[in-house]
């Protein structure tokens, strides 16, 4: 009496290229349904957060807006529900609305009789230049503040940071400081919160700037170097500071054999 098997001598490469296939891992159900929550966490996460964003920043201009305009102009008072949003558009105009007045000169008066006005209190006067400068130098268009990517030799030797680079020193600092090289200063965020971090002032051959962008430095940050910026960052990153060090070798060669 014949088997399958041996009635028919190509039926058991079928069974084998099955059983040699079957390796593949299948996913149990619970599993398949952990892939798809993170899958859907992945991708609502960043919209629902960003949406988030947006409507508590509209509400908190509102919030600060409606107070201002009187009842009889608000929709609310003849719509039955709250209409976002009309604060963030009446801000809006009147920002762009005083920025036109203060390039003409009458606004220009205006602005100027405030600041002497200010100019003239013992406690607000401090706090109103200070805020006056940090403005100033964050939305002025000709600044370089934070606008430039580099590397520094921090915290030790062979150790390599990103800084992001900010206005050259104040010429009193600038005086004091006690090389003749020129500096820069740097401001070095911490992870992962890069709104902290250290301020100090270096040589500007100490510093080795990178053609990245702030945006793609400030990812680099806050992921602690998961997300790198462009496809091979990691590796443009470590030639850089491998020429760094091969830099400040060549440049301290001299001087040693002086």
């Amino acid at each position: 009496m014949t088997t399958p098997e041996t009635s028919n001598g190509d039926s058991s490469a079928p069974l084998a290229m099955a059983e040699a296939a079957d390796p593949v891992v299948h996913q149990s159900v619970g599993g398949r349904i952990r892939t798809w929550f993170l899958t859907g966490v992945i991708v609502a996460g960043p919209v629902a957060i960003t949406f988030w964003l947006i409507w508590s920043f509209v509400n908190w201009v509102d919030d600060l807006v409606r107070p201002f305009i009187p009842v009889m102009y608000r929709p609310e008072t003849y719509l039955p529900v709250n209409v976002p949003g009309l604060g963030l558009i009446i801000a809006f105009i009147s920002l762009t609305l005083l920025g036109f007045l203060t390039a003409n000169l009458v606004g220009r008066t205006l602005v100027e009789a405030g600041e002497m006005l200010l100019e003239r209190m013992p406690i607000v006067r401090p706090l109103y230049r200070g805020l006056k400068q940090v403005f100033e130098t964050l939305f002025s268009k000709s600044g370089s503040s934070f606008r430039k990517v580099a590397l520094v030799e921090f915290p030790a030797p062979g150790m390599w940071s990103l800084v992001f680079i900010s206005t050259p020193p104040g010429a009193d600092i600038e005086h004091r400081l006690p090389s003749e090289e020129e500096h820069v200063s740097v401001f070095l965020p911490c992870t992962p919160n890069p709104t902290t971090g250290f301020f100090f002032y270096v040589p500007r051959s100490e510093v080795i700037e990178l053609d990245i962008p702030v945006e793609d430095a400030a990812k680099l940050i806050m992921t602690a170097g998961m997300i790198q910026p462009g496809g091979n960052g990691q590796k443009r990153l470590a030639a850089l500071a491998e020429a760094a060090r091969l830099a400040r070798t060549v440049r301290r060669t001299p001087t040693a054999a002086e």
